[in-house]
């Protein structure tokens, strides 16, 4: 046989094998891939939001900048109603939830956290001729609220302890979302919404809603106030799954991923600091 066709064909054997082997790998890889389903009910903007039936958001970004680098994930969201984010992890058809998700003791029994995601404070929409400063200047007020979350919690606890300073809870549906609540402040229909900084100003403004937005001075609070955080189940794979989320987090918070989505979807860097990225065990 010529030497040129028989190099040729070595060369040809040698080249199909390597692609067929790097092939044989990526499809390996894809076969190995554990699925990782992610809920959120996609009503809560900017942190998770659907806009020309994108799935969006500052969560939601975050978590795909993540997995991008676990490949040995493969993630798909899902979206629903509020109550069904946090049941759905907690009976394990849902690995992990991302919707703007607080700390609360009750929480930290039933779930694990992941290292916080942004820092936002807590504040108070109103009509700009109100002067808020601490709870006691709404007493007598109307909001909404969704059960058991943690403005509803505050607000119950905070009415049993000052019954002369009381204000009216109006209790929602899970699939009533912010920006309703923001509309009924402007309408009259309720008097203040108390939510965190990031969100009410965007809808505000985005809106064109003649309200202003003040933190509000709450007292002594937990550590864990106005962070924003992703959430895992308890059990052994919840956990390992958790561990390696933190991870990456931590990476994308050095090389500036984290801030960059921030300034994207919230309007400014809201992301903790490096030392308040620490895991104390929830």
């Amino acid at each position: 046989m010529n030497k040129k066709i028989f190099l040729g064909l070595a060369l040809f054997s040698l080249t199909s094998f390597g692609v067929l082997t790097a092939c044989g790998k990526k499809e390996s890889l894809k076969s190995e891939q554990k699925e990782i389903t992610i809920a959120t009910n996609a009503n809560s903007k900017p942190n998770t939001y659907i806009v020309d039936d994108k799935l969006t958001g500052f969560d939601i970004e975050l978590a795909r900048a993540v997995f991008k680098q676990l490949p040995e994930y493969k993630i798909k969201f899902q979206v629903i109603d509020f109550n069904s984010v946090l049941s759905g992890v907690d009976n394990g058809r849902f690995q992990m939830a991302a919707n703007a998700l607080s700390w609360t003791p009750e929480r930290a029994e039933k779930y694990n956290y992941s290292l916080p995601l942004s820092k936002s404070a807590t504040s108070v929409a109103v009509k700009p001729d109100l002067k808020v400063k601490t709870l006691s200047d709404l007493a007598g007020k109307t909001t909404e609220v969704l059960p058991s979350v943690q403005v509803a919690t505050m607000l119950e606890t905070w009415n049993k302890a000052h019954p002369d300073q009381a204000m009216t809870l109006n209790y929602m549906e899970a699939s009533y979302p912010l920006t309703s609540y923001v509309a009924d402040v402007a309408s009259g229909k309720s008097d203040f919404v108390i939510y965190d900084q990031i969100s009410l100003t965007q809808i505000i403004q985005q809106n064109g809603y003649q309200l202003k937005v003040t933190p509000i001075d709450l007292g002594e609070t937990d550590k864990h106030t106005g962070f924003n955080y992703f959430i895992f189940g308890k059990d052994t794979e919840d956990k390992a799954l958790q561990k390696k989320v933190d991870t990456i987090l931590i990476k994308l918070k050095k090389d500036g991923t984290m801030s960059k989505l921030s300034e994207k979807y919230l309007g400014g860097d809201f992301t903790p600091k490096e030392e308040e990225m620490k895991d104390d065990e929830n």
